[in-house]
């Protein structure tokens, strides 16, 4: 592990250069940079925990080392700062000081005096951290949950994330697209002692190869065509905190091997880089493939499999969980309600037969998008039947009709509701899957189970 990550800024390009490689001989993992303008920049890409600045930064700074303390501190509120001057600029240190610098160093330095002050500042600079994180754990445990229901399989769902949060082992959650993976993954943070670090989430089936490497793990400059500067990746900036990562079922070959990598011995490389960056990061993976299928086909490796599989949680369907429709519609409807400035407040007991009936292929993220259109239809405070989508209407005879006479399967139901969508959007499965809250291949599923495939 590095002995922690230092800023240094000094427009005198071989006093910052002879800075850094001190510093990194003594294990940390230091930076250099000649202007204010550039530190920001560097502040803005990655986490530091000592900045070691100049406090006279020359003409290409817009601001001196002071100034560039305070931005710091907006960025990363546990950074600490050193500031370094002349024996004639003393009064301006203290003046540092003052204003929140933990110390300053008279120029010219002494390198014993530098590696001691620079332990005690990143040392500062990690209590200082662990106090604010406590702090963010307190705000969250009194804020709102993720997931809302009560019917018993999110009574057992929630009860799996109450003991599996507080470790730090990798999970991965199951379920159909739409079903609330990501809020899963945002509850087992919230409620782990990682909560005051960051959560970071990405969709790995958004990218291609080289820009999902890119994007996970960063980049130095000049790995490639239009990187121009180093940039750190997702791994480095959830250091301490919560990484999630969807559609890992769509991960190529090549990046499944590059994340065992991380998963195995908490290091990675910025792409193009030749140094290992240890991280200490949970991840937590989500797919609606069934990856131990693939495994076993030798389209997804199984070492990694192994790996991610160390915690499975299966998100249940919408379709599995029906006595929950009435609780998170309302809870959907309040929501838009007050995020649109709308006084829409209440459902019609026809509206809630219709949900309760409905198969919502596209699980929860379907039922959200129909409240949110329902409070955007809506006049009054009342959501009627009128305000869902055509082919969920129900006119009172047909409702009648329906309850004496009975009502069509779930799966008949999910069929025609497709075949209505595709209809509507002339055959384009990509806008259907659009439509209906799902990916186009779970589209492709439901189309050959329905024999329409």
């Amino acid at each position: 592990m590095s002995a922690g990550r230092v800023l240094v800024v000094d427009d005198e390009a071989i006093a910052c250069e002879n800075l850094v490689h001190v510093l990194t001989r003594a294990g940390y993992e230091a930076h250099g940079v000649g202007d204010s303008r550039a530190a920001l920049a560097e502040l803005g890409r990655a986490e530091y925990d000592l900045l070691l600045t100049d406090l006279r930064l020359g003409e290409v700074s817009d601001q001196d080392g002071i100034g560039l303390m305070e931005r710091a501190r907006k960025l990363h509120p546990g950074i600490e700062a050193v500031v370094m001057t002349g024996y004639a600029t003393i009064p301006g240190a203290v003046d540092a000081m003052n204003r929140g610098a933990y110390s300053y160093l008279a120029k010219p330095l002494n390198i014993d005096e530098v590696r001691a002050l620079a332990a005690k500042a990143v040392e500062s600079s990690r209590l200082r951290r662990e106090v604010l994180d406590l702090r963010q754990q307190l705000k969250n445990r009194n804020a709102p949950p993720l997931l809302v229901g009560k019917s018993p399989a999110m009574a057992a769902l929630l009860k799996t994330i109450a003991q599996v949060a507080p470790t730090s082992s990798t999970v991965l959650l199951l379920g159909e697209t739409g079903t609330g993976k990501e809020l899963a993954a945002r509850a087992i943070h919230q409620a782990s002692q990682r909560a005051g670090k960051r959560f970071l989430a990405v969709n790995c089936g958004a990218f291609s190869e080289e820009l999902l490497a890119g994007e996970l793990f960063g980049h130095e400059k000049g790995a490639y065509t239009g990187a121009m500067e180093r940039k750190a990746g997702l791994f480095e900036a959830a250091d301490g905190g919560t990484l999630f990562l969807d559609e890992v079922g769509e991960m190529t070959p090549a990046m499944q091997v590059r994340l065992l990598r991380v998963l195995q011995e908490r290091k990675f490389m910025r792409v193009g880089g030749t140094a290992d960056i240890p991280v200490d990061v949970r991840v937590i993976a989500a797919t609606n493939k069934d990856l131990a299928a693939e495994a076993e086909a030798g389209s997804f490796r199984l070492d990694l499999y192994y790996r991610l599989n160390v915690i499975t949680l299966r998100l249940p369907a919408l379709a599995e969980r029906r006595e929950d429709i009435p609780l998170l519609a309302r809870h959907f409807l309040l929501k838009y309600s007050e995020l649109l400035g709308r006084e829409v407040r209440e459902l019609s007991p026809e509206v809630l037969h219709i949900l309760d009936t409905y198969p919502f292929p596209g699980n929860i993220r379907e039922l959200e998008n129909l409240m949110e259109r329902a409070v955007v239809l809506t006049d009054g405070e009342r959501v009627e039947p009128a305000h869902l989508p055509p082919d969920l209407q129900l006119d009172q005879p047909q409702l009648m009709t329906s309850r004496h006479a009975g009502l069509p399967t779930l799966e008949e139901n999910e069929r025609q509701h497709i075949l209505w969508v595709l209809e509507h959007t002339e055959g384009n499965k990509t806008r259907a899957a659009e439509i209906l809250g799902i990916d186009r291949a779970s589209l492709w599923r439901k189309l050959k189970r329905a024999g329409l495939g």
